[in-house]
């Protein structure tokens, strides 16, 4: 269980989230919508670890984060940021390996166990083809799976993912919250920062809401993601357009 308590972040004297709880249970799968601006990824980064709040906790298990070592952490949470630099010298299959090395023994050691499974990874992601090409060389898309896929290599019980549907066209972001919810359903935590409400209300059980001015709003996504709410918190009208899926007007 990850937990957060009384949870305060700001960033440039604003203040983006107040007094927020939040649990994260194994077997769940969050959304977390807002605005550009409004906490994301800061949320992100403090339930990982990466980034102090203000004020309020955060505990794996009962145990404050800053009690982990950097290397326990690792091996329960696995994080996807927005932004990386791409100039990875190697293969698709050698920058997804990198998600084993929480586990590896060595630095040079070998993981046929872990090549295998990234092997399936990169099938289940539609990239089995691009496993021996050189990184830098895949599009923006190709390369989000190959990151999407390192973040899963990790193994890891909690799955914390900034934005991991940018760059990906329908087809692939369908694949990829499938995935994630599938990983959820095995008995990981996943929380997700997404963009789109649909894939939000048809994969994710849970939702939270950033507003702005630190008000926020979580619960069941069937709860959550209502008209109302939506418009509420985009700040523009919608029109409902189908079964579960928002569109702006």
């Amino acid at each position: 269980m990850l937990r957060a308590e009384g949870l305060k972040l700001s960033i440039g004297g604003r203040e983006l989230i107040s007094a927020l709880d939040v649990s994260l249970a194994p077997g769940d799968c969050w959304a977390l919508l807002g605005r550009n601006g409004a906490g994301k990824t800061s949320l992100i980064l403090a339930l990982a670890g990466l980034r102090p709040p203000q004020s309020g906790t955060i505990a794996l298990d009962g145990t404050p984060l800053a009690a982990y070592a950097r290397g326990d952490l690792a091996r329960r949470i696995a994080v996807l940021l927005q932004d990386e630099e791409t100039d990875f010298w190697g293969s698709v299959l050698d920058y997804v390996m990198l998600g084993r090395y929480p586990h590896s023994k060595s630095t040079w050691s070998r993981d046929e166990e872990g090549a295998a499974l990234a092997r399936a990874t990169l099938a289940e992601l539609d990239l089995a083809d691009h496993s021996a090409q050189a990184y830098r060389t895949l599009s923006g898309g190709e390369r989000q799976r190959a990151r999407i896929a390192q973040v899963l290599l990790q193994d890891a019980e909690i799955l914390l993912l900034d934005e991991p549907l940018q760059h990906l066209d329908l087809r692939h972001q369908a694949q990829v919250m499938r995935t994630l919810a599938r990983y959820a359903a095995d008995g990981r935590t996943v929380l997700a920062a997404l963009h789109e409400p649909g894939h939000a209300a048809r994969h994710c059980g849970f939702s939270v809401l950033l507003y702005d001015a630190g008000r926020a709003s979580l619960g069941r996504s069937s709860e959550m993601l209502t008209q109302a709410n939506l418009e509420a918190l985009y700040q523009c009208p919608l029109e409902e357009a189908g079964a579960r899926s928002f569109l702006p007007s």
